[in-house]
C-alpha cells in the first residue's frame, strides 16, 4: 500500500458564508505557496455556511488534490474551526489564514522564513491599522495589554490569526479546547520560541462597538481560564490547597486573638463580633477551597484516563488524495 507523502506546509482557513471571496483567495493562496520551497496543502474548514459556500469548496476539492474541506454540522466559531484545521493538518508548519485574507505575499514569506530560523510559532502583527479608534483599535489595545500581563510574554497582536507554527507547538496546546485563539500565549508559557513580524497589509474591519468591548471582555476572561489551565491543570489542589490554607491561617491567627482577649477579661461579643464573624467566614471558605481542590484532583484524574472530546462535530470531509471521513 502506497504512503501519502506528509506536505512540509498545511494552510488553514475558517469559512463562514464567504462565497465572493473564496475563489480569489483559493487563486492568491496557490499562486503564493507554489512559489515557495516544499509541497503544500489547504485545509478549508466551512463553519456550516448558509451561502454557496459549500459548494465552491466541493467543487475546488474535487478539482485540486492539494485542497482538503471539513464541513462542520453547525456553525461553531472561528476558534473551534481553526482546532479543526488543526487536527486535519498534516504539514510540518502550520499557517492559518482568515477568510478576507488581504495581505501581501511578503508577509507570508516573513513568517516562513521566520520558521525557518528556528522560531516554534510567528505571528502577524497589525502595526498599522486602519480601523477606527473607538471601535476596534482601542479595546484591541486594552485586550492585548491585558494578555500581556497575564501570560508574560511580549506580543503586541495576540488576536490575530494570521500565524505560522510548527506541528508539535499546536499539539502540545490542543488540549485546551477552544483556546487556540490565544496559541501565542499558551505556546509561549510551555516554552516555544516566539516572535511576530510587522504585517504590511493590513484591512481594516469595522464592527459595532459594543460587539467588540464583548468580544474583548470575553477574550479576557478566557485568557483567565488559559492561564489557571497551563498552570494548575496537573494538580488543581496546589493552587485551592494554597487558598484553603491561607484561610484556615486567618481563622486561626483570630481565634489565637480572640483567645487572648478573652484571658485578659475582655469581653468576646460585642466588643470583637467582627474578628468572630471572620474567624467563621475564613474556615468555611477554607473547607469549600479544600473541598475544590480534591474534586479538581478527582476530575483530572479521570480527564487524563479517558479520551479527549472534541469540540466540533463533522458532516463531511471532502478531499481527492485523502479518504472522506473523521480523521
Amino acid at each position: 500500500m502506497k504512503r501519502e507523502k506528509t506536505p512540509q506546509y498545511s494552510i488553514v482557513v475558517p469559512i463562514h458564508n464567504e462565497e465572493e471571496s473564496i475563489i480569489p483567495l483559493f487563486a492568491k493562496i496557490v499562486e503564493m505557496m507554489e512559489a515557495q520551497d516544499g509541497d503544500f496543502e489547504i485545509v478549508f474548514v466551512d463553519d456550516a455556511s448558509a451561502d454557496d459556500s459549500p459548494v465552491l469548496l466541493e467543487q475546488i476539492a474535487t478539482l485540486d488534490s492539494r485542497v482538503l474541506v471539513v464541513q462542520l454540522r453547525r456553525p461553531f466559531g472561528q476558534s473551534v474551526a481553526l482546532a479543526a484545521g488543526f487536527d486535519y493538518a498534516r504539514g510540518e508548519i502550520t499557517i492559518s489564514l482568515d477568510s478576507n485574507f488581504l495581505h501581501e505575499p511578503a508577509d507570508l514569506l516573513l513568517l516562513i522564513e521566520k520558521i525557518h530560523q528556528g522560531y516554534d510559532l510567528v505571528s502577524g502583527w497589525r502595526k498599522q491599522r486602519a480601523d477606527r479608534f473607538s471601535l476596534r483599535r482601542f479595546p484591541a489595545a486594552i485586550a492585548n495589554w491585558a494578555m500581556r500581563v497575564l501570560s508574560g510574554i511580549p506580543l503586541h497582536d495576540f488576536g490575530m490569526t494570521f500565524k505560522a507554527c510548527r506541528r508539535e507547538t499546536i499539539r502540545n496546546v490542543n488540549s485546551y479546547g477552544e483556546l487556540h485563539r490565544f496559541l501565542p500565549a499558551l505556546a509561549g508559557l510551555q516554552g516555544a520560541r516566539l516572535t511576530e513580524i510587522p504585517l504590511q497589509g493590513v484591512a481594516g474591519n469595522a464592527k459595532r462597538s459594543p460587539e467588540r468591548w464583548n468580544r474583548t471582555f470575553r477574550a479576557f476572561v478566557d485568557l483567565l481560564t488559559a492561564r489557571f489551565l497551563l498552570r494548575h491543570f496537573i494538580r488543581p489542589l496546589r493552587f485551592f490547597g494554597t487558598l484553603s490554607l491561607t484561610c484556615f491561617a486567618v481563622a486561626f491567627g483570630t481565634v489565637a486573638y480572640l483567645v487572648y482577649e478573652k484571658l485578659e477579661g475582655h469581653t468576646i461579643f460585642p466588643e470583637h463580633g467582627l474578628l468572630s464573624v471572620i474567624a467563621g467566614v475564613a474556615v468555611l471558605a477554607g473547607i469549600q477551597f479544600l473541598s475544590t481542590g480534591l474534586m479538581g484532583e478527582l476530575v483530572t484524574r479521570v480527564h487524563s484516563q479517558g479520551e479527549q472530546r472534541r469540540l466540533y462535530s463533522v458532516s463531511r470531509v471532502i478531499s481527492r488524495s485523502r479518504k472522506a471521513g473523521i480523521v
